[in-house]
């Protein structure tokens, strides 16, 4: 029984996965963090670009095509 308890407790690569899976979980976050800030930044840029294409359309020769 000492054997087994002693065996259990120098067993480390549980220790091991849930280190594996903090910094996973870390780099997640990282990654989501980042994509929500530039999905702002793009979303304005993309808005941005939209309004300018709509404000140079509208003053057009009509000639198209």
């Amino acid at each position: 029984m000492k054997n087994l308890v002693r065996k259990f407790l120098s067993d480390e690569s549980g220790a091991t996965a849930i280190e594996y899976g903090l910094i996973a979980a870390g780099i997640a976050l990282a990654i989501i963090v980042v994509v929500q800030s530039l999905g702002g930044t793009l979303a304005e840029k993309f808005t941005s670009l939209n309004t300018q294409i709509k404000g140079t359309a509208g003053g057009g020769s009509g000639s198209g095509g």
